[in-house]
């Protein structure tokens, strides 16, 4: 299998260029020349595997030009041996054909451990054979850095740099990334938001030099391998209701779009899914381009869910290629107007598509505890704030109540406490792993809203 940029002006690579590469050199996102195929009597086949062994069936495709299948086995094994529930991703169920998929079982608490452990791995895999070494530059609203860290912290061919909005990740998100002291990892607390803390990897990407031959890697989720990971809980949660023999449908909280976009390529790969639903907070961008074709940057606004604190979705753009028919030419000049502001809308007729693909919402803060709240009174579940956007997104959005509706839930509530007290609820404890992570020293820079200043503080580390 080949991957090719959205922007149509880069060279085609194999999974593990990709890997590597992280962002095009033309500026683009890279995804597959196709998507392997999934019969539904070979989905039903898979009912009786365990998550690893689903994992495995699924990714083989996409890595099988440079990873074995017994290397790969052993990696999906190792990565989800490692969550401390024996299903790894549990459906609950709230009401007649209400789900929520918890994502929350690794550790960090958060979906992103799904992608980060094994990207850790299939990384270090690359790295060793090709006896390199790796700088991986990293930017994360709350959850990707953690998790990337915790992926990545044992390999001694790679050194990690982080960037996190300062004070706008909750303690415990913060936490999770701070007190991991190893001398591969550097965290950097950069005065403004997240999607400044984003623009800052794609430039520097842009432009490697400041790096004197060295060579960046990605872990946010414009490197392939992480949305290529969060494909198969789809497949799980579905094939556990039924699928294929029914269609699922999915509401996902989603900032970046990666989680969603996950979602969709498994409806593309043959997973029957009657409604994807888009739930996003009051950074709602997402929502008002799906919903209104209205497409305009508005300035961020610091809410109770954290990380979902972003206007500038960069994996919105492997969505547009396809609406665009995979023209990277016309993606360019569509994406250089969206940014500038000169264009503040899809083509109707591509707009048309994204809707005919998903339904989407907006949750403000106060809606976002009133949903904590009545869960937790009516069903004794406590959810995260970002997992009730999914709840109350997927209630307002659900066309098809004779189909099961699943939320995915993508962070534990403990991660999130002033969201949990302001619903009146209790916040529970730290699992045990995690009890002395308050406790625990901290070690971070904090650094201005200044590239150059970034990357001097990363050559000063390297």
């Amino acid at each position: 299998m080949r991957y090719i940029s959205t922007r149509g002006q880069a060279p085609s690579l194999s999974f593990e260029d990709v890997l590597l590469t992280g962002l095009a050199s033309d500026g683009g996102l890279y995804v597959p020349e196709t998507l392997p195929q999934f019969s539904h009597q070979e989905i039903a086949s898979w009912s009786r595997l365990n998550y690893a062994d689903l994992a495995h069936k699924i990714l083989l495709p996409f890595v099988e030009e440079d990873i074995s299948s017994s290397e790969l086995k052993t990696m999906v094994d190792e990565t989800y041996a490692s969550f401390n529930h024996k299903a790894v991703a549990p459906l609950i169920q709230l009401g007649h054909n209400e789900w929520v998929l918890e994502l929350f079982h690794g550790p960090t608490l958060a979906f992103k451990d799904f992608a980060l452990q094994l990207l850790g791995r299939l990384m270090d895999n690359a790295l060793i054979k090709r006896d390199k070494h790796l700088v991986i530059m990293g930017a994360t609203s709350g959850d990707t850095g953690s998790a990337a860290i915790e992926g990545c912290k044992h390999s001694n061919r790679v050194q990690m740099f982080i960037l996190h909005p300062h004070e706008r990740v909750s303690e415990v998100q913060r936490r999770q990334m701070t007190t991991l002291l190893g001398d591969n990892i550097h965290n950097i607390a950069v005065r403004g938001n997240f999607d400044d803390c984003q623009q800052m990897v794609k430039q520097s990407f842009s432009d490697q030099s400041f790096l004197k031959g060295g060579q960046l890697g990605a872990v946010n989720s414009i490197n392939w391998a992480r949305i290529m990971a969060q494909v198969v809980y789809y497949f799980y949660a579905a094939v556990a209701l039924g699928g294929p023999h029914r269609p699922v449908s999915f509401s996902v909280p989603t900032g970046n779009f990666g989680d969603i976009y996950a979602g969709y390529l498994a409806k593309k790969m043959g997973l029957p899914i009657q409604q994807l639903v888009v739930a996003t907070n009051q950074n709602d961008i997402l929502h008002r381009c799906i919903s209104a074709n209205q497409y305009q940057k508005q300035g961020l606004v610091q809410t109770l869910s954290p990380s979902m604190d972003i206007m500038v979705s960069s994996n919105f753009e492997r969505l547009l290629f396809d609406l665009y028919d995979r023209d990277g030419v016309a993606l360019s000049e569509l994406l250089t107007g969206l940014n500038n502001g000169t264009v503040n809308s899809l083509e109707p007729m591509r707009w048309e598509k994204a809707r005919e693909l998903f339904s989407s919402h907006c949750v403000d803060d106060e809606t976002t505890c009133e949903v904590i709240s009545q869960i937790a009174q009516q069903h004794n579940y406590l959810l995260d704030p970002h997992s009730a956007i999914g709840v109350e997104a997927g209630r307002v959005c659900n066309q098809h109540p004779e189909v099961p509706m699943v939320t995915l839930a993508t962070a534990h509530p403990v991660k999130f406490s002033e969201a949990i007290v302001k619903a009146g609820q209790v916040v529970p404890p730290l699992p045990s792993h995690l009890t002395d992570l308050l406790d625990r020293p901290e070690r971070c820079e904090v650094l201005d809203n200044n590239i150059s200043k970034v990357q001097d503080y990363i050559m000063s580390q390297l």
